[in-house]
């Protein structure tokens, strides 16, 4: 009973820290999937890879490189998958101290990190006497759920629909997020070096490369900054 109690009070606290990522994702999830089924995949096919690929832009990525080959490259896909989410790598570094203890859901952590789970995650202080462990893991699944549902209402719909413009709901979700965290934090500086390193190396990279030098820059840039930081954050 008492453990029942507790996972209901993580779901409880994680909910509606989730609620403007379930706007997002179910039109961005629909979006995908009456692309994917305009493209000329079976309806199945976008639902499972919302359930096991889960890689948002990589999803739309694969429907170009299954319908366009005539011989599907699995080498490459490797290493389109790699270069399109290299910064989850950036993430499961920030998050191994926030990981720990939590037993056999880190596994599931893992698999289903995402920019808005580990946005939630990373900068959320979680409510006194609720466990770390389930609420990270019910903002995960929680976060899933919507894609996977988004994705299976836009492959029933198929291409009945118009998707242009639907593409920026993302862009949106993430605006607001980073306004919400920037509102909270108590040092801005961790925030002015990811701004300053990202508009850098877009000028330097280009709209499709600058990504994983931004990353790196970050990464760089807060190491540099960590005792400040530490100085400004300390009670």
């Amino acid at each position: 009973m008492k453990n029942k109690a507790m996972i209901k009070t993580a779901f409880r606290a994680a909910f509606p820290k989730t609620i403007p990522i379930m706007t997002g994702f179910l039109f961005l999830g629909a979006a995908y999937g009456i692309y994917a089924r305009s493209a000329g995949l079976p309806i199945a096919v976008p639902i499972i890879m919302a359930a096991v690929v889960f890689a948002g832009s990589m999803e739309f990525v694969a429907v170009d490189m299954m319908t366009a080959a005539a011989i599907f490259d699995p080498w490459g896909a490797l290493v389109m998958a790699v270069m399109v989410n290299a910064r989850h790598l950036f993430y499961g570094i920030s998050m191994l101290d926030k990981y720990k203890n939590v037993g056999a859901k880190r596994w599931y952590l893992i698999f289903g990190m995402c920019d808005e789970s580990f946005s939630i995650n990373c900068t959320t202080d979680i409510p006194e006497g609720v466990d770390k462990g389930w609420f990270y893991f019910f903002v995960t699944m929680l976060n899933q759920c919507y894609w996977i549902t988004g994705t299976a209402l836009g492959a029933f719909a198929g291409s009945f629909f118009s998707i242009e413009g639907i593409d920026f709901v993302m862009t949106a979700l993430l605006t607001v997020l980073f306004v919400d965290n920037l509102l909270k934090e108590k040092s801005h500086l961790g925030s002015v070096v990811g701004v300053c390193a990202a508009l850098v190396c877009l000028l330097i990279f280009g709209g499709d490369s600058f990504i994983i030098p931004a990353m790196l820059m970050i990464l760089l840039g807060l190491t540099l900054l960590r005792k400040p930081i530490e100085r400004k954050l300390a009670p």
